[in-house]
């Protein structure tokens, strides 16, 4: 299996005990709707298969899982830091009306007073709103999305526009 077969879930992030159960933190947003008889792990630029035995899932983007043949920290520790992946016929298809904030990466950003910002390459989940990060000349300029400042999508062309409070963008320029 090479990683072109697969798509990117997350990775693990730290053991718990001393039985060599860790921690996986999901970046993939659909996490729920996944199967995790098999995880593959990328190591040495290389994936490798871990047999899931047990699998713990939490709401907040975790889960604790157990391995075959992982049964002690020892075996866990080189685990950590290392990125999860599932193969690409287990992706679970989204309903094409289901858009997302995270959808507008790759998108280019226009506010209506400023004129094009750049193009979107981050969208995080703030415990408030959702944030853009668009590269504007070097310098990285993050605003919320959300229905009050977004004028439009254009999905076809891949242009949000955006009518952002006066003075945000001034203030990332100012000396």
């Amino acid at each position: 299996m090479t990683i072109d077969q697969t798509f990117y879930i997350g990775y693990i992030s730290k053991t718990r005990g001393l039985k060599g159960e860790v921690q996986l933190f999901f970046e993939f947003e659909d996490y729920m709707d996944l199967d995790f008889d098999v995880l593959f792990l990328e190591v040495n630029k290389k994936l490798v298969p871990y047999f899931v035995d047990t699998l713990k899932m939490h709401n907040n983007s975790t889960a604790y899982a157990t391995f075959e043949d992982i049964d002690h920290i020892d075996k866990a520790q080189p685990l950590i830091k290392k990125k999860m992946y599932l193969p690409l016929d287990q992706k679970p298809e989204r309903d094409p009306d289901d858009f997302r904030y995270t959808d507008l990466v790759g998108y280019i950003a226009i506010e209506e007073e400023e004129g094009e910002l750049g193009e979107i390459t981050q969208v995080q989940e703030m415990p408030q709103q959702f944030i853009a990060t668009v590269d504007m000349d070097g310098t990285e300029v993050m605003f919320p999305l959300n229905e009050n400042f977004i004028v439009g999508i254009d999905p076809e062309e891949q242009v949000v526009v955006l009518r952002l409070p006066e003075g945000l963008i001034d203030m990332y320029f100012e000396q």
